[in-house]
Order: structure tokens, then C-alpha cells, then sequence
């Protein structure tokens, strides 16, 4: 530890005194002041704090002692060490000296060695103890910034789980009744993997946060995964992560989503759109714990990761058909829930369509209008291909056209004809002149039913126009329309950006 350039306030009324302890002083590189009565002293003490203080006993106006006594009475100078000057005759006030503050003390006359050892003592002492103070409280501070996190953080989770939580779902249909009582069975089983199955727009995310918020693991991050959206020569690095240099582009270090959901959840939306290869490394990851960056040697990382996947395809007939690895099914599918498409469980439709009301109003800033009985019946009437999420955009389109007065039937608009209506229900008269030909091996409502709809009304599909349709990926926009395309129900043209689906002629 380097004592040169500390700062010593000498204080004597003698001023050979001060002279000969400054000289001593300044030859082993420290900075000295000095102050030729108590007075002084303390006014220098506080505006300018040295690190230690060499105090005369004896001087004219308050002596050594009471001038010790103030500085420790006044919290700016109360930690600086004091050591007294005192002549040998003065030795009996030595007690008088240590109960008024000081540390120690020298004698008149000055020897070189005895003064330079004490002031190096006291030095190292004083500033190992202000490292020790500082470090003392830097650690509060690290632990006090550590509950204000975990207190936010639990405060965090605690709305999560509010928002995502079973009561904030709507509905009270017997099929999703089936679904709540199925998350709030698995809630207490942090670790047990599941498998969400359901088309497009039932809320299979919104499941598996409910799953994530309300258990053990809502401290922990949760991870959405498009696998649909994932390139399949970046899936390794995406799931996994990279080190700098792992291959061209890779300018640094990558965190993978397993690293990423460490200690929460990671939820594999659209897995059924998963490469085979990808499907083998994350097999492994799940049923191990490890995974291994691409481009690291020998670079293994131990991650606790809840999986949860969700699919709007048949995975079963996919692993039948080789498209989709049986041991990967098996683990992801420790349980499953199927979410029933909005179509069949049309006594909630009521239920959403005011909730997303209250919300949406609330979130737009504007009161809540009245959603008009004739409102409600057209939307019973109609069978939502696009389930939660077409009823939720069309309450929010709502909300915008009626300008807070009543919604009306002329606010909602459809995107196709209503299909499976209840007995006695009137379909939409907007769509009464379209004629819709039914693909009877697809469900109805499905995506495949979806975009052959599409290209009844509109002659033709393309890549792009079957994303924006079905808010999928590139990846299982392809995946669909080559499947038509292969069945014969569309023919595909042109090449390149310009390929279109059209009906068979």
C-alpha cells in the first residue's frame, strides 16, 4: 500500500515545531498542513480533511484534548486519526489523550524513526479500514439493490401471473373448462413438459404463459419461440448460441434461447414446423440439460429449462408419415391439452366479445361503448376461422369505426361466410352472395381450409398474402401451400417472388 502524497495536518503553536515535523514530513512525499492553534485547526480539518492529524496537547486557546474532542463530535472529521505531541513530563496525560479520541502519540523531542513508523502505522490502519468501510458498504448496497430487484421482480411475477393466470381467462363452455381445470392440474409441476395443441388463434401462448406465471418457475424468464420463423441452416445457433468466430457474420458471443430460458420456461411455438435434424439436438438438450454453442470446444453449459410446444398441425399423422421423430413427440407430449376452436364453444363468443371490449376501450383510452344486441347475434352466427384473435382484431377495428357510440352489426366485418351456424342462426347478408366450395378433408376452419377459402374468393394466394392471412412464418407458409399445391387443390405459377396459387381449372 503507498502512503506517498497523503495529506497530514500538523498543528503546534511552536513554530520550529512545526517547521521540523513539516520538513520530516514533506521528505517522505506527503502532503503537509498546518495550523498554529486548535481553532485553526478545526476550520482546516473540516474544509479540507487530511488523513491524519499530529496534535499539540499544550497550546493557547482550547488545548489538544478539546480540540480532539470536536473533531470526533463532528461526523466530517470524526474518522480522521489523531495522534498527540506531548513532552515527556506530559506523559501522565497520555489516558487524558486516548478518551478524548487519539490513536496514539509522540514525544518532544522528535525522534525521526519513532515519528515515521507511527504515522506509517496509522496510515495503513486508517485506509485499510476506509477500504474496509467502503467495501462494507458496497456490499450493502449490492444486497439492498439485490432485494429491490427480487422485490420487483416477485412484484413483476406477481402481475404476470395476475394477467396470465386462469382467472384471466374467459369462458365457461364445457370444452374450455376442460382446458382451465388441465393448467391449473399442472401448475404445481414446474418441470413436466407439454404439448398445447389447437388451430391458429386459440390462445395456445396465452396457455403456456398461464402454465409458466402460476407455477414455480414464474421467477424465471419466459421464452416464446416462432419455429416456423427460424431459418433451418441458423437453428442450431439460435436454440443453442454461438461463440465469436463460430462462422461468417458471427462478429460475438451468442446467447441461445435454452441459455436464455435457463430457469423458466422456453415454449416451442409452431413445432411442428421443426426441422428433423433440429429435432434430434433438442431431444438431446431437453432429456440432458446441456447444451454446447456452436463453434465452442468442449464449451458444455448445464441449463434447467421447462419445455412447453404448441402446434396447430397433427403431429401424430406427422410421425407417422417421417416428418416428425416419435422419441421427440414422446417427450414433448408428457401431457397434453387440446384447446377447442372457437367454433365450438360459442356460448363464450358473448363472454370475449365484451371482454375484449372493457380491455380494448380501457387500452385506447375511451370508454367502453355498449356492443348492441344485433351485434351479438351476428357474431354467434359466425364460425371465426381465425378463432380468438379474428374476434379480438374485430372488436378492436370496432371500437375504432363506432367512435364510442353503440357497436353495431355495419362495425364487424367478416372475413368469410358464417359456416357451421347453430340451428335457427341467420348467416351474415354481407356474404349471402358468395359461394364457398368446402374442402371436406380438411377441418373446417383449419389452415389449409383457410387459404383454399382465400383463393375461392380471390382467385390466388401468395407466399406473402398466406403469412399475413394466417400470421405464420415464411417457413409453414411454404410448408402449406406445397401440400395443397402436391394435392391438386391449387396449381402453382410463375417462379420466384412472382409464384402464385391459383384454383385448378
Amino acid at each position: 500500500m503507498k502512503l506517498n502524497g497523503a495529506t497530514i495536518l500538523v498543528v503546534d503553536d511552536t513554530k520550529a515545531n512545526r517547521a521540523l515535523l513539516s520538513q520530516l514530513l514533506d521528505t517522505q512525499g506527503y502532503t503537509v498542513a498546518a495550523a498554529p492553534n486548535g481553532e485553526i485547526a478545526l476550520r482546516l480539518a473540516k474544509s479540507d480533511p487530511p488523513e491524519l492529524i499530529l496534535l499539540d496537547v499544550v497550546m493557547p486557546g482550547i488545548d489538544g484534548f478539546e480540540t480532539c474532542r470536536r473533531l470526533k463530535q463532528d461526523p466530517a472529521t470524526a474518522h480522521i486519526p489523531v495522534i498527540f505531541i506531548t513532552a515527556k513530563d506530559e506523559s501522565e496525560g497520555v489516558v487524558e489523550g486516548f478518551r478524548s479520541g487519539g490513536v496514539d502519540y509522540i514525544v518532544k523531542p522528535f525522534k525521526e524513526v519513532e515519528v515515521r513508523a507511527r504515522i506509517e502505522t496509522h496510515l495503513r490502519n486508517h485506509r485499510l479500514t476506509r477500504e474496509l468501510r467502503e467495501e462494507v458498504d458496497r456490499r450493502e448496497r449490492a444486497e439492498n439493490a439485490l432485494k429491490r430487484a427480487d422485490k420487483q421482480l416477485s412484484k413483476l411475477s406477481d402481475l404476470e401471473a395476475k394477467r396470465w393466470g386462469v382467472s384471466g381467462f374467459v369462458g365457461q363452455s364445457p370444452a374450455f373448462v376442460e382446458v382451465l381445470n388441465a393448467i391449473r392440474k399442472l401448475q404445481p409441476f414446474a418441470t413436466t413438459n407439454v404439448l398445447i395443441l389447437g388451430e391458429s388463434g386459440v390462445g395456445k401462448e396465452l396457455i403456456a404463459r398461464a402454465l409458466h406465471y402460476g407455477g414455480a418457475s414464474a421467477k424465471g424468464p419466459f421464452i416464446p419461440v416462432n419455429c416456423s420463423a427460424i431459418p433451418k441452416e441458423l437453428g442450431e445457433s439460435a436454440f443453442f448460441g454461438h461463440v465469436k468466430g463460430a462462422f461468417s457474420g458471427a462478429s460475438s458471443d451468442h446467447q441461445g434461447y435454452f441459455e436464455q430460458a435457463d430457469g423458466g420456461t422456453l415454449f416451442l411455438d409452431e413445432v411442428g414446423d421443426m426441422p428433423l435434424d433440429l429435432q434430434a439436438k433438442l431431444l438431446r438438450a431437453i432429456e440432458d440439460g446441456v447444451i454446447e454453442p456452436v463453434g465452442s470446444s468442449n464449451r458444455r453449459k448445464t441449463v434447467q429449462v421447462r419445455v412447453l410446444a404448441g402446434t396447430n398441425a397433427e403431429l401424430q399423422s406427422h410421425v407417422q408419415s417421417g416428418d416428425f421423430r416419435k422419441d421427440f413427440y414422446f417427450r414433448l407430449a408428457t401431457y397434453t391439452i387440446e384447446v377447442p376452436p372457437l367454433r365450438k364453444r360459442r356460448e363464450d363468443v358473448p363472454l370475449l366479445a365484451r371482454a375484449f371490449v372493457e380491455r380494448l376501450s380501457q387500452e385506447m383510452g375511451m370508454p367502453a361503448p355498449e356492443l348492441t344486441t344485433e351485434a351479438l347475434a351476428r357474431l354467434g352466427d359466425y364460425h371465426f376461422p381465425g378463432n380468438v384473435r379474428e374476434l379480438k382484431n374485430m372488436i378492436e377495428r370496432a371500437l375504432i369505426e363506432c367512435g364510442g357510440a353503440p357497436i353495431t352489426p355495419e362495425h364487424l366485418h367478416f372475413w368469410e361466410l358464417p359456416t357451421d351456424l347453430p340451428p335457427g342462426a341467420t348467416p351474415n347478408p354481407e356474404f349471402t352472395g358468395l359461394s364457398l366450395k368446402r374442402r371436406s378433408r380438411f377441418p373446417a376452419g383449419s389452415d389449409e381450409d383457410r387459404v383454399l377459402q382465400y383463393v375461392e374468393i380471390n382467385g390466388s394466394v401468395s407466399n406473402p398474402e398466406c403469412r399475413h392471412l394466417l400470421e405464420v412464418g415464411i417457413y409453414r407458409a411454404a410448408y402449406l401451400l406445397r401440400k395443397l399445391s402436391d394435392a391438386g387443390l391449387v396449381t402453382r405459377t410463375n417462379v420466384g417472388r412472382a409464384t402464385e396459387y391459383r384454383k385448378p381449372k
